[in-house]
């Protein structure tokens, strides 16, 4: 009753299944309070199943916004297979427009395989790789650069030691048509959630779709698109449900890798970060970054800071004023399949 996580989903029930799930938390104002999480799941015969999840950091909306609309929209005879969806994964950082939960400081990204008796961050890191994970041969994790970063629009898996899973996460990657897709190196204890879809024996697709904390046309219209494609790729519709026409903005796909600390350069004091490039820009090794002022040191010159390895610049910093250890900016290094 005080610990777990309560849900009512049953997996092989055919039609349409609609809830929350429950995380008993006992707060002040509320001491038999529960963390409600929504779902939606449908089911219609055999076939492919699909788990599409957002809100694992609460300040990324592309997919919490495009899955509540999909739930809305998404009809059981209008699939094969199954379909859950969880928009808003973590509820309470949603709520508070923050990365990680105001109840327990939880980073669920960084909280697989979790603990079914932990906080409630914890728990439901735990439901998610060892029941919902489990139950689905693919999950679609939306995300953002958040408050603090712009992103690349792009997507992304976790190297596969299987190479069957690892050739099919790429068929996947490239039937949602982004423009890059890059490939983490994080190893199979990694503490997100594409590991633990890996672990779970399911492929594990997520991405970046926006940053700022805000939406704008071209991110959602992005993160539809993908959604789209991916349901049409599995076979679980037949066609768009979110209104993305079904030939368009075809392009190559450029797939990078970001394995490496030395792709990235980090604050290491107190400043301010002007950079030089934005997002999407190709630089070469030894080419400014950007500039690292102290404002409380008006008669210091700025610190010039350079690229260590050529690539595309992948992310940034939006905050100027930054602190020792933030990430002020990012390369990925293009590969060949």
């Amino acid at each position: 009753m005080h610990t777990g996580l309560v849900h009512e989903i049953d997996f092989a029930a055919e039609g349409r299944q609609s809830g929350y799930l429950a995380i008993p938390y006992s707060i002040d104002r509320s001491p038999y309070y529960q963390i409600k999480i929504p779902y939606l799941r449908l089911k219609n015969g055999n076939g492919p199943s699909l788990l599409l999840m957002a809100g694992n950091h609460g300040d990324e909306y592309e997919g919490e916004l495009q899955l509540t609309r999909l739930m809305r929209r998404l009809e059981v005879s209008g699939i094969r297979g199954s379909v859950t969806i969880v928009p808003m994964a973590n509820v309470p950082a949603v709520m508070a427009a923050r990365r990680c939960s105001p109840f327990d400081g939880g980073n669920m990204n960084r909280a697989f395989p979790g603990d079914p008796a932990g906080t409630p961050t914890a728990r439901m890191a735990h439901f998610l790789e060892t029941l919902l994970f489990a139950n689905h041969d693919v999950i679609f994790d939306i995300h953002a650069g958040g408050t603090s970063m712009a992103h690349l629009p792009c997507l992304l898996i976790e190297r596969q030691t299987d190479p069957a899973r690892h050739a099919r996460a790429l068929e996947l990657l490239r039937a949602m048509s982004p423009s890059y897709a890059f490939i983490a190196d994080n190893g199979p204890a990694a503490p997100t959630s594409m590991g633990a879809a890996a672990r779970a024996g399911a492929i594990g697709l997520s991405g970046e779709f926006g940053g700022g904390a805000t939406v704008t046309p071209e991110s959602m219209a992005f993160t539809a698109q993908c959604i789209d494609r991916l349901l049409v790729a599995l076979g679980v519709t037949t066609g768009p449900v979110l209104g993305t026409p079904a030939g368009s903005d075809r392009r190559p796909l450029q797939l990078l890798s970001l394995c490496r600390h030395s792709q990235g350069i980090y604050a290491t004091r107190r400043g301010w970060f002007e950079p030089a490039v934005d997002v999407g820009a190709t630089v070469a090794a030894g080419e400014v970054a950007g500039w690292y002022h102290d404002l409380e040191r008006p008669e210091q010159a700025e610190e010039t800071l350079h690229f260590a390895e050529a690539g595309i610049v992948i992310s940034r910093r939006l905050h100027t004023d930054s602190q020792a250890g933030d990430c002020l900016i990012q390369v990925a290094e293009p590969i060949d399949d």
